[in-house]
């Protein structure tokens, strides 16, 4: 009898053990793949929703729920489908589903995948297992949409029964399904026993945990609380390193950092700084990259001025930051008619490093004229005051493509579904048009560069500050953990030992 006892625990203790907890830095939106926008957004959907393609940690497109893809000309992709995938809901995967899925997020309102996949003209069923997408002109990024939200297949029974509710309860064919969500403290996953690769899948259950502040984060991890969080301040590194019960995985993210500004959302964009592209270079040369990387992020980052990482054979070398000038700021302020000291509200995510980023901002443009108010709030909260326009500067991220399309169209294209700040020229719409249909890469990058030379050095429509890492960090009793450049926590072949 006690020897019977003992297995039970311990079968107990081994059920236990495969349910994981991960931290995130932030509370996800909607987790509908077509209204989405957040990256922790992203890291959740790993879990739930499948999509047709997959990047590998070489950045190499590999097929998910595809099997594999022609491109029959310049304009047509047949691809074909895994047949037996269920849904969540136990309706069937197949190439209905892919065609319902794609016209919604390309047709859906507020969908923010319409940008990404605009060059879409239909999706025609060949047969249950097969379809044919018909592009409008050539998209060389096209197939690098559908590794990420856009490439998401989401049940249509459900998708059509919940509305715009769907997000509250998704329902995907990925290895979770969901269980609850309480916002602002946790989301529950459980493993799904129809997923078509289950035997990668050797967790139970996960549950997401939004902790903001990132010296919390550590305590949790450190404590067990936690298995993984998700990313930890370059400050903690080192006590990580040092505990034989932790592990940090660093990589290089394909995002950026940067701070989104207002030049034609709204009332609030009328100022002398939404106006006037002198008063945003003279922001921007009282801005010392190196010195923020320095003092927040302990000189691990990477300085930069346009959204491309320089490891990707579409950076432009020669957009490189500007070096601090704090008397041209002042000239620039005095050739616009500006009379300092000149008021800029800056809309800040509330979490510890992001807030003490805007805090040396705000010391280093106070020397050129600027008085900066920080404005600091939940970041879903953010994300919709940035879209209504209720900002004038906003200090937001971006996780990053492997396509530089990803990390362009949709912030700069005029009316395009990021484009929080209503940046609008015609010409370097033009250039990001122009590039979608370009596969040769020294090509491409050249339009880029014409592209940065308008929006960036002549507009200043963004001011792109450093490319971060990837800086997930966990306990030793994680096993099969891969680190991919986009830096989502894949669940398959996830173990805790």
């Amino acid at each position: 009898m006690l020897k019977y006892l003992v297995a039970l625990l311990m079968l107990a203790g081994v059920a236990q053990a495969q349910n994981l907890r991960i931290g995130l830095r932030e509370d996800p939106d909607a987790l509908d793949p077509s209204l989405a926008r957040t990256y922790v957004g992203r890291i959740v959907f790993a879990a739930l929703c499948d999509k047709l393609f997959d990047v590998n940690e070489k950045l190499e497109i590999v097929p998910q729920l595809a099997t594999g893809f022609v491109w029959e000309d310049a304009k047509t992709l047949r691809i074909t489908l895994r047949t037996g995938v269920k849904f969540h809901d136990g309706e069937v995967m197949d190439a209905e589903a892919v065609r319902y899925s794609l016209m919604r997020h390309l047709t859906m309102q507020g969908s923010f995948r319409r940008g990404e996949i605009n060059s879409m003209e239909s999706v025609e069923v060949v047969d249950a297992a097969t379809v044919r997408v018909r592009l409008k002109e050539p998209f060389a990024p096209f197939l690098s949409q559908l590794t990420d939200r856009a490439g998401m297949i989401v049940s249509p029974k459900a998708a059509e029964a919940l509305g715009a509710g769907f997000g509250n309860r998704p329902v995907c064919a990925g290895p979770f399904r969901f269980v609850e969500r309480v916002a602002q403290d946790r989301i529950v996953v459980e493993r799904f026993a129809d997923y078509w690769d289950a035997a990668r899948i050797h967790l139970q259950r996960i549950t997401y945990l939004p902790i903001p502040d990132s010296t919390v984060r550590l305590a949790n991890l450190q404590s067990g609380a936690i298995e993984i969080s998700e990313t930890i301040s370059p400050s903690d590194i080192a006590a990580v390193r040092r505990n034989p019960r932790l592990r940090a995985v660093l990589s290089d993210e394909l995002g950026y950092q940067s701070i989104t500004l207002n030049i034609g959302n709204g009332a609030r964009a009328n100022t002398p700084f939404g106006r006037d592209a002198r008063v945003r270079q003279a922001f921007e040369l009282a801005i010392d990259r190196d010195a923020l990387n320095q003092v927040v992020y302990e000189g691990m980052y990477t300085p930069t001025r346009q959204a491309v990482p320089p490891a990707s054979p579409f950076h432009v070398a020669g957009i490189r930051p500007l070096p601090r000038n704090v008397e041209r700021a002042k000239a620039l302020l005095r050739e616009a008619g500006v009379t300092a000291p000149l008021t800029v509200e800056m809309t800040v995510p509330n979490n510890p490093d992001l807030r003490q980023v805007a805090e040396v901002i705000q010391a280093m443009v106070a020397e050129a004229g600027f008085a900066l108010k920080i404005n600091a709030m939940e970041f879903a909260s953010s994300l919709q005051a940035a879209q209504r326009g209720d900002f004038e500067t906003y200090l937001l991220g971006w996780s990053g493509r492997a396509d530089p399309d990803g990390n362009t169209w949709s912030f700069m294209h005029t009316g395009a579904p990021q484009n929080d700040g209503r940046y609008s020229n015609p010409a370097v719409d033009a250039l990001l048009n122009e590039q979608r249909t370009v596969n040769d890469p020294a090509a491409r990058r050249a339009l880029l560069e014409r592209m940065w030379q308008l929006a960036i050095v002549q507009d200043v429509s963004r001011i792109y500050l450093w490319h971060r890492k990837n800086t997930p960090a966990m306990s030793a009793r994680v096993q099969g953990f891969v680190a991919v450049p986009d830096g989502l926590i894949r669940v398959q072949g996830l173990r805790l030992q």
